[in-house]
């Protein structure tokens, strides 16, 4: 590489590492005279790059951002981080699916040959679990407007689309479930003639759960935190005043999220989470053995073939499904209703086994 070539490229990555550059301490970096860096700089301008001077007694020189986007220097991890973040992105439901593909391509496409075996090698498919219907698509315009007015601290206007509230069961509810049963009552605001009024609220945090974006904000009607399912919103333009952040209740956004889709405002802290329905039982295996399938649980050794167990779970049935895959003696300590499903379930079981068997 020519030496002017390769000092541009080497100006380029210091003016991207920093925000503000003293020009005397740019020439000692790249070891010439600032006078060259004044013609380095005057390059890089030609080539799309926006570096702005700066006034003063030092004077100096700043990478703005700009109207168009112009070749970009990686090092080498942040290439293959980049290569990494693209193909995950692949699977977002952002609604960037073919759009994070192409970059991948042309990112891979320019890659010196040992960054791309390293990526070749590196192949990340994002596989999830299987569901009855597929995701929602959120568009990656709306997105951005969400995002805009989080960073932007402006309250947000917008449309809520209603849900129907999912039938009740037997079985445990899936926290997809809960939330869109939520968002059926938060959305639907009256069903008369008139449409319902725009939401207000302060948006605070623009999060993902199992591939689906919400959002957490301060409802200003409703005086109270809520997390609105984001492809059923559409902003409304424009924002409104400013706003001075609220505290989140439960310490942040990942514990705020999570106990929200276990039932309640704040987490519990007490290794089982905020599940609606707790109980406790004493199982005929060792500890270490049902510690390594339990996720949310507390397990304590009572000797060396019998351990106690404290479970949560959405539905008092699906709590007793859950004790029940240890395939183990149990002893119900409590609470009541767990001893109840307990007895429900091995009633229908019990019908199963012994019922004739029925073709359609």
């Amino acid at each position: 590489m020519p030496k002017t070539s390769a000092r541009l490229l080497s100006l380029l990555s210091l003016l991207q590492a920093r925000r503000d550059w003293p020009g005397a301490l740019l020439a000692e970096r790249l070891d010439v005279s600032p006078r060259t860096v004044r013609r380095d700089v005057d390059r890089l301008r030609e080539l799309g790059y926006p570096v702005a001077a700066m006034k003063g007694p030092d004077g100096g020189y700043r990478l703005d951002a700009g109207t168009e986007l112009p070749p970009l220097l990686f090092d080498d991890e942040q290439a293959v981080a980049l290569a990494v973040a693209l193909q995950i992105a692949t699977a977002s439901g952002a609604g960037i699916e073919e759009a994070a593909a192409r970059a991948l391509n042309t990112v891979r496409q320019v890659l010196p040959a040992r960054l791309r075996h390293r990526v070749d090698t590196l192949r990340v498919t994002a596989v999830d679990r299987p569901e009855s219907r597929p995701g929602p698509q959120v568009d990656s315009g709306v997105l951005m407007a969400i995002g805009a007015a989080v960073h932007a601290r402006e309250v947000l206007r917008f449309d809520y689309s209603p849900v129907s509230a999912p039938a009740p069961g037997p079985g445990p509810v899936r926290p997809e479930a809960e939330a869109e049963a939520e968002a059926g009552a938060e959305g639907a605001g009256g069903r008369g003639a008139l449409p319902p009024p725009p939401r207000r609220v302060e948006p605070h945090h623009l999060v993902t759960w199992g591939r689906r974006w919400y959002l957490v904000a301060w409802d200003l009607e409703r005086g109270d935190w809520r997390t609105f399912r984001a492809d059923r919103i559409a902003p409304r333009t424009p924002t409104g005043p400013r706003f001075t952040p609220r505290e989140l209740p439960g310490g942040g956004v990942a514990d705020f999220i999570t106990a929200r889709f276990r039932g309640t405002t704040t987490a519990t802290g007490d290794g089982v989470g905020g599940w609606p329905c707790r109980g406790e039982v004493i199982l005929s295996l060792p500890a270490a053995e049902v510690l390594r399938h339990t996720r949310d649980g507390i397990v304590e050794e009572l000797g060396p073939d019998r351990c106690r167990l404290v479970l949560g779970s959405w539905s008092w049935p699906g709590l007793v499904a859950a004790i029940g895959r240890f395939d183990a003696d149990i002893e119900v300590i409590g609470p009541p209703e767990l001893r109840s499903a307990f007895v429900q379930l091995a009633a229908r079981y019990a019908a199963a086994a012994t019922a004739p068997p029925r073709h359609p």
